[in-house]
């Protein structure tokens, strides 16, 4: 304003200027428009002085007189900022924590967004909110229901404005004390801010930079050269606010960068904005592309950086994992203080002519001085609206008390009697129907619940009012007309029930409405006694809303001891700016007035958010002697003031400061008092006071005539309060809280400082404690919760001899504080606001001032900040919530979002685990305008806060980890093999039963001629029925059929393909019948044939590749396929996809030779190559594996014994037929066994779902064998057919065995609900079963029991084939059995049964040493049908030889095993099998290739996607890696992208708690995303690649740090 005021501007366009400034502190216009409306308006008045150079440095401009800038100086006090939270020093203190910061380098990644996501699409993004604040919570402000302005964003001036868009406020803000201004010129703060906006820590530029004067080391040099301009006079200050000419901001800022020292390169390198922009630098200027990989690098980096507590290095091989716990600080202070002694307050003067009760004091003022002015009510102009005089209040409250109790309900039933609670539902513009009501209420003996007015059904908290007025019986709301027609209305003009609210009577009390009670009807009227008078509502942290009940006798006396503290005298006028419905605006703007006949002025909300200044225009046009405001209410008065000449505050005896117990209301005090001591204000007038609603008035004050006695103040160190002691501190120490005193204790009180928590012991005089209150004017209870109430208001305060202080309870304040020198009370935070971090206390308000402190510049809404905090693996977690303005980037936002999490770690050495930018607007409010902490706080752990903007720091501030195993070094075998006879455990080994006679097919050695003897013997039999989508059959095979088709294929190998004896052939078909001839047509020739995938036709680019591969891999001279496949590979994608020339000859088997080959050929020795199996696994490798004609035949053999399969069975299989169990299944078992096999393939599945389970039912089927993926299509697409499907007449009742193929653990999540969801279609809950098989030997374990069997063994009790391991254990490669239900246990399932001819035995992965039944590790196979080798070109057999013969380093050493690279553990049961012999059950737990080795642990991706998945309803899959030891989290969103965000902080949250990890990279990405292989297995390692490469198109990554 100091420009404004230098310039001769008509009276109305400062006006015009004051009302544009609210509008842009209260955030009801953009900065844009604010700029624009007021260069419009002050334009004409700028005077452009000839000759004054812009260019010149603005010292060297018009001096100015001092006396004249000393005014400015004070006048400039006027704030920018939230006053509530504004200390210069704090300012300073952080703006230097910032500056130590910047000489440590670091470069951490910034968050990479998808283009969608950063433009905000919504209009309601670009309403500014209303502002109001964050920390204060409910009482933030009064008045109507918009938003609080704490002015945060706001109150800007002008000056301050453009100061920021240029200065970058490098020092502190242009605030309460211009003395911290670093003066200086702008040109040298310009020049700090290009060298320090782009250097936060988090800088993306690098850090050096040349400028013409040479290297400037961020901006340092530059900056010391400025400092000098503090010591000057307020010279430079002056001028330079004084000629801020043009109002543009863009030209003006132009003008100057042509004449600031300006490195180099800055003005016109654009900073690169999202994770995909060309060009990134690390910290040292090593410019990086962008790539993913380069930021995760750069996350490395910084992580590497060595964390502040250091990890203490031991290690207990305990079994429990012990978290890291916090050993106390040797260092930390220690109170030394003597046992502090209990304060008592002043006697409370019994006065003779005080009334013996309230509603007497009304008959009395009602009927002597019925005149008298009682209150007066203000219009949105600030005209007088209306004046209730004592005769009118008296005569209007008995008419009300009259109506309650005789006009509601009948006669005989009254539906309100004496004691009863009824509510009072007023808006804050009319306190006069508000005080008839409560006077009514006491006069009819009823007890008024004043709340809040219910805007909208879904209110944030009003719910928990609703529970509130429930529990206290409420029936009846006393209302006024203008507020009853405003509240919803349903079509039928009810009022509706709000959510979780009794139903209520709305009864409006306007005289007009009511009857006249008759001549001869009197309100009882009694002294006080202890019947209860009213009830305050409190809303606690967690959100849930108390009753505190206050009896009459405490509301009497609280009404005395306020008028002997404040010294209130008979018609004194009183201004009250407060809330009028609880806290000091009740107790003294309704009732203390009352008694005392005063005459109150009450300023709506809704005035002093058009007219600010209206409290102090009331106070000089009423000469009112006291007013009762918040520190907000002086913050606006300071921003909208301007030279008002007749401001005159010398009548003011008294200003209340309500909220003084808010440590930071001291520089709203000071700020006030410094600008209106010239008008009038006398220093000791300004009485902060602190209250609760539990204790009523803790303290205040006292006005005193002898200015000589100045107010006492405390400089804390903000260390010593995280330790709850009092250390007094010089101001020069960055982290300080400056404290005002709040007075001394009320009269007639007792007060004392209990611990904060367990006992409530006395504090030492230098320790912070929690304030208690003993006096009769204070709450009795908390209505209906004797429990809550015994702790609070049923407290007994010991000594440190354990003796109680005094007979009499206390009341907990809830006030966090200490009783100084001279009995002054001193508050330093809130009970409510508390954190306790690693065992130190931090207070929201404080880390809300650091936050705010850091200049938000334009990023953030100054009051609309949430500080809360959760809890997260045993500890308290600080999470800083901010509504973001519309119109700041995304890299400024995040440069903001680094400096405080800097500033807040230097200032409170506490580190802040989340830091979230909301769009503007969003939080949610309490009805008074503030941010509704706890309904934040639900919103952030649901997963509902749809933040823009998030910063984790979970490796900064998680430092109580377990300790990171060390491996300890392996025992010898020799002690293991004697500690396993010692402890009698015996070695992990079992086996499936011995393959037994031989029957008439098993005298063949190969399958060719197997088929050939059934084409002889049964050449009708059908072997094979194919159905299509519509479950009709598409083709089927009888034997001699598949013989003849096996003969001219053979035929045509010889012919065309001129192949010889061993050649290899790929054979291309999609599942079908086809490749099943193809397959015997491969053996009639001798060839080797290979199954391969056909391409996807939608998906070639993708698919091809991975065909070709195999091809050239196995080295197959031809490749045989059908028409359609044929006319794929020749096709042009196929070509631009792959190079087609290089394929070798393809052959068409769609139209065959009609003659047979000469002779069918027999292989001469059995262990020749059948067949090769490729597959890719799940960690991406494609490996072949080489099956002979032993193998296969003892395959098949195994599978029909298990299965017990003859040629009457019918077994459905719905699986891909290329490769491992599918495959055998598809094309090989039919023909050995003789059974006919109804095929399914899986993908008519996605055209119908019910397919295979209609086919199933309707051919009566037995045995069924599917995967996963056919399981999971089935329960997600039919799970809301049952019933239509049974009426189709869906029976699964025959089905013995449901088998799911699979070669990972069993997903028992899915099995279990698949059975519960087709149990009521008759599918027997113990039908499905698993199987395993891997790359070494493609099934080891298939197929359960006999159902019979087990129907003998009971049903009762969980299957017996499921176990619950600790998840902890298995980490530390141990098993250890567990509850169902316990902590950190994790379910597994049986992989079904160990096949005939299988022996197991578990062995040390590392050391081949056998281990123990229940003992975790590697599964080893002995089996006939075992592969003979991974087929491989390059010849690396010698690497993977020991897969397939490898030997235990002790014990049985003869044997020769291969060894399947999974990770599981045999245990012994106590079922039987049919030969007696107790059942061993095989745990699968995963793939050894899988597993991640992370701080010495080894863990299953699974584990972690488990708990992931169930953190939000949004993530419908997700996948984990690592990369250079960071865990990658990948999940898929299914949602809007506005979700993505929130899913960081919960996927790092279950995480931390539930496996001890922090997340390194959160990366969420659309549904599809990650890729799958045909069993429906994850492949993580394709997918790290995408990641890598920065080919998954992401939605959002998030870094953490």
């Amino acid at each position: 304003m100091a420009d404004r005021d230098s310039l001769p501007l008509p009276l109305e366009v400062r006006a015009r200027l004051a009302e544009l400034e609210l509008e842009l502190s209260e955030g009801d216009i953009t900065q844009k428009g604010y700029e624009k409306k007021r260069s419009k308006l002050i334009g004409a008045y700028l005077p452009q002085p000839p000759g004054v150079d812009p260019s010149l440095p603005q010292e060297r401009r018009t001096p100015v007189t001092p006396s004249s800038s000393s005014r400015y100086h004070r006048r400039r006090s006027s704030g920018s900022r939230d006053e509530r939270y504004r200390s210069d020093v704090h300012t300073e203190a952080v703006q230097a924590a910032l500056a130590k910061h910047k000489e440590r380098k670091m470069a951490v990644p910034m968050p990479s967004k998808r283009r969608s996501l950063v433009v905000q699409t919504s209009m309601d993004a670009y309403t500014p909110p209303d502002t109001s604040s964050g920390s204060e919570g409910e009482g933030s402000g009064q008045g109507d229901s918009q938003g609080t302005p704490t002015s945060s964003q706001g109150s800007i001036n002008m000056e301050h404005w453009i100061s920021r868009a240029i200065h970058g406020s490098t020092t502190s803000s242009t605030t309460s004390s211009s003395s911290t201004q670093s003066g200086g010129s702008g040109a040298a703060r310009l020049a700090d801010l290009t060298a320090q906006t782009h250097i936060g820590p988090i800088a993306h530029l690098s850090l050096k930079r040349k400028s013409k004067s040479g290297t400037v080391e961020n901006g340092n040099s530059l900056r010391r050269s400025c400092e000098f301009g503090s010591e000057l006079a307020w010279q430079p200050l002056e001028t330079e606010e004084n000629h801020l000419a043009p109002p543009d901001v863009t030209t003006y800022t132009s003008e100057h960068s042509i004449q600031v020292e300006r490195p180099q390169g800055s003005t016109s390198r654009t900073v690169p904005k999202y994770g995909n922009a060309e060009l990134m630098e690390t910290g040292d200027g090593v410019p990086v592309s962008s790539r993913v990989s380069a930021k995760i690098q750069q996350l490395v980096n910084t992580l590497k950086r060595p964390k502040r507590p250091p990890l203490r290095e031991f290690f207990v091989d305990d079994f429990e994992e012990l978290l890291e716990v916090l050993q106390p600080d040797p260092n930390q202070p220690k109170p030394e203080g003597a046992q502090m002694l209990p304060m008592r307050g002043e006697q409370l003067g019994v006065v003779t002519n005080w009334p013996p009760s309230l509603e007497a004091a009304l008959q009395r003022w009602g009927t002597i001085s019925p005149k008298a002015p009682c209150l007066t009510t203000m219009d949105t102009n600030g005209k007088p609206l209306y004046i209730l005089t004592y005769g009118k209040l008296w005569t209007r409250s008995m008419k009300v008390a009259y109506n309650i109790l005789h006009k509601l309900g009948s006669k005989q039933e009254p539906m309100v009697r004496p004691g009863d609670r009824v509510a009072l539902v007023f808006p804050n513009n009319d306190p006069a129907a508000f005080m008839v009501a409560f006077y009514g209420c006491l006069l009819a003996e009823v007890v008024p619940v004043p709340i809040e007015v219910p805007l909208t059904r879904k209110d944030a908290g009003s719910q928990q009012i609703g529970f509130l007025l429930g529990s206290c019986g409420v029936t009846v709301a006393l209302t006024s007309d203008a507020c009853h027609k405003g509240l919803p209305k349903s079509p039928t003009g009810e009022i509706p029930q709000f959510k979780g609210w009794p139903k209520l009577l709305w009864f409006v009390t306007e005289s007009k409405h009511l009857s006249k009670p008759p001549r001869d009807w009197f309100p009882h009227i009694k002294d006080a006694n202890n019947d209860t008078a009213y009830i305050e509502y409190k809303t606690c942290k967690d959100g849930s809303v108390l009753g505190v009940t206050v009896m009459r006798i405490a509301l009497l006396t609280h009404c005395q001891a306020l008028t002997q503290a404040c010294g209130y005298t008979e018609a004194e006028t009183i201004v009250n700016v407060l809330d009028f419905k609880k806290d000091v605006g009740l107790w003294h703007g309704i009732l203390t007035s009352v008694m005392n006949m005063m005459h109150v002025i009450s300023i709506p909300y809704s005035l002093m958010k058009v007219n600010p200044l209206s409290w102090i225009q009331k106070v000089c046009q009423y000469k009112a002697k006291v007013a009762c405001v918040k520190s907000r209410d002086m913050h606006w008065a300071l921003v909208a003031h301007r030279d008002q000449r007749d401001v005159n505050l010398c009548s003011l005896r008294m200003l209340i400061v309500a909220d003084g117990s808010n440590p930071w209301s001291i520089s709203s005090c000071d700020a006030f008092l410094n600008v209106f001591q010239s008008k009038g204000l006398r220093p000791e007038v300004i009485c902060p006071c602190a209250s609760s609603p539990e204790a009523l008035t803790v303290a205040i004050r006292r006005p005193t005539d002898d200015s000589n006695q100045p107010p006492g103040r405390g400089v804390l160190s903000m260390q010593g309060l995280s330790y709850g002691v009092i250390r007094v501190d010089s101001e020069e120490k960055l982290s300080v809280l400056t404290v005002q005193d709040v007075g001394t204790v009320m009269p007639g009180g007792l007060m004392c400082v209990v611990k904060p928590d367990g006992v409530p012991q006395i504090c030492r005089t230098d320790e912070i404690g929690e304030l208690c209150v003993c006096s009769i004017a204070s709450g009795t209870s908390y209505y209906g919760l004797s429990g809550m109430t015994k702790n609070t208001f049923e407290v007994f305060p010991m000594c440190s001899s354990g003796a109680p202080v005094s007979e009499y309870p206390f009341a907990r304040t809830g006030l966090l504080g200490f009783i100084g020198p001279g009995g002054l009370v001193f508050i330093a935070g809130k009970m409510d606001g508390l954190m306790v971090v690693s065992g130190r206390r931090h207070n929201a308000d404080d880390i809300v001032a650091t936050a705010l402190a850091v200049e938000p510049m334009k990023f953030v809404y100054r009051g609309r900040i949430a500080v809360f905090s959760i809890s997260v693996l045993h500890d308290e977690r600080v999470v800083i919530v901010a509504e973001q303005r519309p119109d700041s980037t995304e890299e400024d936002s995040f440069q903001w979002m680094s400096r405080v999490l800097q500033a807040i770690d230097s200032i409170h050495q506490v580190g802040v685990y989340c830091l979230a930018l909301v769009p503007a607007n969003t939080l949610p409010k309490t009805p008074l305008g503030g941010i509704h902490l706890s309904e934040t706080k639900q919103l952030f752990l649901e997963g509902s806060l749809h933040p823009c903007n998030v910063l984790m720091c979970p490796h900064t501030c998680v430092t109580n980890l377990p300790k990171p195993r060390q491996k300890q070094p392996e025992i010898g075998p020799a002690s293991v093999m004697v500690g396993n006879l010692v402890s009698g455990k015996r070695i992990a080994q079992a086996s499936g039963r011995d393959l037994g006679q031989i029957e008439d097919n098993d005298q063949f050695l190969f399958l060719s001629e197997v088929l050939q003897w059934r084409a002889q013997t049964t050449p009708d039999h059908v072997l094979y029925t194919l159905l299509s989508s519509r479950g009709t059959i598409a083709s089927s095979l009888t034997c001699l059929q598949l013989h003849k088709r096996a003969e001219k294929i053979a035929a045509m190998l010889g012919e065309r393909g001129h192949l010889q004896d061993g050649d290899h052939v790929a054979l291309v078909y999609p599942p079908g019948i086809d490749l099943i001839a193809a397959f015997y047509g491969c053996l009639y020739a001798g060839c080797v044939p290979i199954t391969v995938r056909p391409p996807h036709p939608q998906n070639i680019a993708t698919t091809l590749p991975t065909v070709k591969m195999i091809v050239e891999v196995s080295r197959s001279a031809c490749i045989m396929t059908s028409q359609v496949v044929c006319k794929l590979l020749r096709s042009k994608e196929a070509s631009a996809t792959v190079d087609v020339r290089t394929w070798p000859p393809v052959l068409d088997t769609d139209d065959l030779p009609k003659k047979r080959p000469p002779q069918v050929y027999k292989p001469s020795d059995p262990d020749t190559l059948a067949y090769l199996d490729f597959s890719v696994s799940t960690t991406g490798m494609l490996a072949g594996v080489k099956m002979s004609h032993t193998a296969t035949s003892a395959f098949c053999r195994s599978i029909k014994l298990q299965c017990e399969l003859y040629p009457s069975r019918e077994v459905a299989i719905c699986l891909d037929p290329y490769c491992g169990l599918g495959f055998v299944l598809w094309c090989l078992c039919s023909v050995y066994s003789g059974h006919q096999s109804i095929l399914i393939p899986p993908s008519e599945l996605e055209i119908n779902p019910a397919l295979w389970l209609l086919a199933v039912s309707q051919y009566k089927v037995r045995d069924t064998f599917c995967s996963y993926s056919v399981m999971e299509l089935c329960t997600k697409g039919l799970g809301l057919q049952t019933e239509s499907l049974k009426s189709r007449g869906l029976d699964l009742s025959r089905v013995r065995t449901c088998v799911v193929v699979a070669e990972e653990r069993p997903r028992i999540s899915l099995t279990q609900s698949f059975s519960k969801l087709f149990k009521d279609l008759g599918l027997h809950p113990r039908a499905v079963s698993t199987s395993f098989g891997c790359r070494v030997n493609l099934a080891i374990c298939l197929q359960p029991h006999r159902l019979g069997k087990l129907a003998e063994q009971g049903t009762s009790g969980p299957d017996p084939t499921t176990v619950f391991v600790d998840m902890r254990a298995l980490r530390h490669d141990r098993v250890r059995l567990v509850e169902r239900g316990s902590p950190h246990s994790l379910p597994l399932m049986e992989s079904g049964k160990i096949l005939p001819g299988v022996r197991i035995i578990i062995a040390n992965p590392e050391t081949k040493g056998p281990l123990g039944d229940s003992h975790l590790g590697e599964i080893w196979v002995h089996s006939a049908h075992n592969s003979s080798g991974y087929f491989t070109i390059y010849g690396e057999e010698s690497l993977q030889s020991d897969h397939f013969n490898s030997h235990l380093s002790f014990g049985d050493t003869q044997t020769v095993w291969a060894r399947t690279g999974y990770l599981g553990f045999l245990r012994r049961t106590e079922l039987t099998d049919a030969s007696g012999e107790r059942h061993d059950a095989l745990y699968v737990v995963g793939a050894l290739d899988e597993a991640m080795e992370l701080r010495g642990m080894r863990y299953h991706p699974i584990d972690i996607e488990t708990s992931v998945i169930r953190t939000h309803k949004c993530i419908t899959e997700c996948a984990v890696f690592t990369w250079t030891n960071l865990l990658v989290v990948v999940v898929e969103l299914d949602g809007s992208e506005q979700e993505a965000l929130d899913l960081v902080p919960l996927v790092t949250n279950v995480v931390l708690e539930e496996h001890y990890l922090i997340v390194g990279v959160v990366v969420v990405v659309d549904m599809g995303v990650i890729p799958i292989n045909s069993r429906g297995e994850k492949q993580r390692m394709h997918l790290r690649d995408g990641f890598l490469a920065d080919q998954l198109d992401p939605i959002y990554v998030a870094y953490n740090m």
